[in-house]
């Protein structure tokens, strides 16, 4: 049956509510939907999101920072936040969750919100590459008894050239960076993983999925392909239609980024 998932980095999920991802929600009608940069309590995401909603959160550690979600209007057989991953406890910036499918079939959606880095500070590139390595693990894990398996999420990084519009001017920046990049080659080339975005789209600039607040990068669709969804092969084959909800307008945003919404067919 067809199963509609959609992520997005909320940026505070009181002022995306308030300034209308319920309507969005209302109208596009997602099965399941991950969220990135919650910035909320646990318990304020449920109570946010209303009636009708199975909700697994991972709260950061840090007040008013990071938190990832899972909405699910099935139940969730299993949820996770962070607790196989113990460099991710805490930090709010991942989070599990089993859902049944077809035929009995489990499929596991994580939400994921990747460290930005800076290119300037050794220490906090460090620490998202050991992100990185520590999501190459678990993600492999988790495959590794036949589920369907989605890594959905703000993972921070533009894998190729064409998913950013100012490339040559990011050269050398955090999330261009060679040494992050070269995780995105070894989940798709080496270990089979699908980019279901760019694989449905092929080989063209963006679709985008954040652009800056700042000047007119919205206005001038100078943006970066950074929020993903990345399944293992035999979900990606079932893929049935992709989609970057970009808003119609900059004023009628309710987020720097734009919902990633796949609908598979399990």
């Amino acid at each position: 049956m067809p199963l509609t998932i959609a992520t997005i980095n909320v940026n505070g999920l009181r002022a995306a509510t308030r300034k209308g991802m319920l309507a969005w929600m209302g109208d596009r009608r997602p099965d399941v939907v991950a969220m990135q940069e919650t910035r909320a309590p646990d318990g304020t995401v449920a109570e946010l999101l209303g009636p009708g909603w199975h909700v697994t959160h991972a709260e950061s550690g840090t007040k008013g920072r990071a938190g990832v979600a899972i909405a699910s209007r099935a139940p969730l057989v299993s949820e996770r936040a962070g607790a196989e991953l113990p460099e991710l406890e805490l930090t709010g910036r991942w989070a599990e969750a089993d859902i049944e499918v077809a035929g009995g079939a489990t499929l596991t959606v994580i939400s994921c919100y990747a460290h930005t880095g800076d290119e300037k500070d050794d220490a906090r590139m460090e620490e998202k590459l050991a992100f990185f390595t520590a999501i190459t693990q678990r993600i492999e894990e988790l495959r590794a008894d036949g589920r369907h398996v989605v890594l959905t999420g703000d993972l921070n990084v533009a894998h190729h050239d064409l998913d950013l519009k100012n490339w040559k001017g990011n050269r050398g920046c955090a999330g261009c960076l060679p040494a992050e990049r070269a995780f995105f080659d070894r989940w798709v080339d080496e270990l089979g993983w699908v980019d279901v975005v760019r694989h449905a789209t092929g080989e063209q600039p963006g679709p985008y999925s954040w652009w800056s607040y700042r000047g007119r990068a919205f206005d001038n669709d100078a943006g970066w392909r950074i929020d993903y969804q990345i399944a293992t092969p035999d979900l990606a084959a079932s893929v049935q239609t992709t989609s970057v909800d970009r808003a119609p307008s900059y004023a009628e945003r309710w987020s720097d980024h734009a919902p990633v919404v796949v609908t598979y067919d399990v």
